[in-house]
């Protein structure tokens, strides 16, 4: 079983930047595609971007441009790095895994979430 433990959401002003990091437990990392969803308050949770096996990404409409994800198989981490941030964007932010999944946009594809991180964007 993956455990996923997200950091390094925090609050932002917009126009501003942060950097979300999603560490897996897994020593088979590399098989896994990764993800990341976000949800705001009194919403659905909806797709961000995710990372195939093989480095391929896909973002939502809504952050291309912005976001980048990003994967260290060596270090068993992936990271979402977030430029240009707008008030839009706060949520609170997971990351999911997706055993020898070819990286989705659809939510139940993925098995196993974290427990997410907040990111606050203030105008």
């Amino acid at each position: 079983q993956v455990q996923l433990v997200e950091s390094g959401g925090g609050s932002a002003q917009a126009g501003g930047s942060l950097r979300l990091s999603c560490a897996a437990s897994e020593r088979t990392f590399s098989n896994y595609a990764i993800a990341w969803f976000r949800q705001a308050p009194g919403k659905e949770r909806i797709f961000v971007a995710t990372i195939s096996r093989r480095g391929n990404t896909l973002y939502a409409d809504s952050v291309k441009g912005r976001f980048t994800i990003s994967r260290d198989n060596a270090r068993n981490t992936v990271y979402l790095q977030m430029n240009s941030l707008k008030p839009e964007d706060t949520a609170l932010y997971y990351c999911a895994a997706d055993q020898n999944g070819p990286g989705s946009s659809e939510l139940g594809s993925y098995e196993y979430w974290g427990q997410g991180t907040q990111v606050t964007v203030s105008s």
